[in-house]
């Protein structure tokens, strides 16, 4: 059973910074890529990151780019969402997802729905 497990959501201000991470079971994690989304009430789910299933390549979404990283570690198949310089418009909640990819092409996968396997998510709220 795959499970995809998000924490270091939170409430912080305003230009401040905080530090997700997803931890994956139950699948092969240096065979995916994965990517971060985000959703607020009533809104459809957001592209923010995704990156390959190496590390070697990333790609964000223009709202966050130069403020977020994403990065991982698939010795403790975990990955990272580094965000600094938090706006309000960054609350939202965050998940994380896993698409099957052995390549390094992961434009295409902006797309929430090439995603097979999703987290439940974590809340991040930006106070201003």
């Amino acid at each position: 059973q795959v499970q995809l497990v998000e924490s270091g959501g939170g409430l912080v201000q305003a230009g401040g910074s905080l530090r997700l991470s997803c931890t994956a079971s139950g699948l092969t994690f240096r065979n995916y890529a994965m990517g971060w989304f985000r959703q607020a009430p009533g809104r459809e789910r957001e592209f923010v990151a995704v990156i390959s299933w190496s590390g070697g390549r990333s790609y964000y979404a223009d709202s966050v780019k130069g403020r977020f990283t994403i990065s991982r570690d698939n010795a403790k198949n975990t990955v990272y969402l580094q965000m600094n310089r938090l706006k309000s418009e960054d609350t939202d909640v965050y998940y994380c997802a896993a698409r099957f990819s052995v390549t390094s092409t992961i434009l295409e996968f902006k797309e929430e729905g090439k995603y097979g396997f999703w987290g439940q998510g974590t809340q991040v709220t930006v106070s201003s």
